[in-house]
């Protein structure tokens, strides 16, 4: 007898909560009820401190609109379009909202085209919106960059206040060239060695102070000065 009492009861349970999602997901999709339209888009970033307003714009629905309505391809693009975006994705959550977790660049030089400076990530794209003032406590590139600058850029740092920018040349090796006018060419093997020497050199012979034009570094067996 108990048995049959707890199965008739499950049997009921089991129908009102078929009848009462059922019921749910009608209303959804005729557009009735709170789940139904987005009411919220949270934004969430990897790092701290990032101001997420353009993505907030990009991300954006009128109020009120229709949460299956909502084409989450169009939002992605829009969001990838902003300055700084790496990757992107949006969900559609259970409640009705909208999700979206970005992954943004981290600028670690500038690059300029002799008018403007941009931030650069370390794969050398161009992170985000430019300025005219320059940042002297970041290494500045002109020209083509290659997708790897993190290791010239560290090696550079050493050499803030006496280089103007770096030049990648022929896509195979860099120039630097010094705010008084030399330029260095560095070899296309062991550019990171070269510019150690070239430091090692200046602390002891202040060689970037003197009146040069160029100091050719790409025969590893000697040094020309002009």
């Amino acid at each position: 007898m108990k048995r049959s009492i707890w199965f008739w009861l499950c049997f009921v349970l089991t129908v009102i909560l078929a009848i009462y999602f059922a019921t749910r997901i009608i209303m959804v999709g005729m557009g009735h009820g709170d789940i139904s339209r987005v009411r919220n888009i949270s934004i969430s970033a990897d790092g701290r401190n990032k101001d997420l307003s353009m993505i907030a714009n990009a991300a954006s629905v009128a109020p009120g609109t229709r949460t299956y309505s909502v084409n989450l391809d169009n939002i992605n693009t829009r969001i990838l379009s902003v300055p700084g975006v790496q990757k992107s994705a949006v969900r559609r959550l259970a409640n009705g909202n909208l999700s979206v977790q970005v992954s943004l660049y981290t600028a670690i030089a500038l690059w300029t085209d002799g008018a403007n400076y941009y931030p650069l990530s370390a794969d050398g794209t161009i992170v985000n919106t430019p300025t005219e003032i320059r940042d002297e406590n970041h290494i500045v590139f002109r020209g083509a960059v290659p997708n790897d600058i993190s290791a010239i850029t560290d090696a550079a740092q050493n050499l803030l206040g006496i280089l103007d920018y770096i030049e990648w040349i022929e896509n195979r090796r860099w120039n630097l060239h010094t705010t008084g006018g030399i330029t260095i060419k560095l070899p296309e093997h062991n550019a990171i060695n070269a510019i150690n020497t070239l430091i090692t050199m200046n602390q002891t012979h202040h060689i970037l102070n003197r009146k040069i034009s160029v100091i050719d570094m790409r025969d590893d067996a000697r040094i020309l000065v002009k």
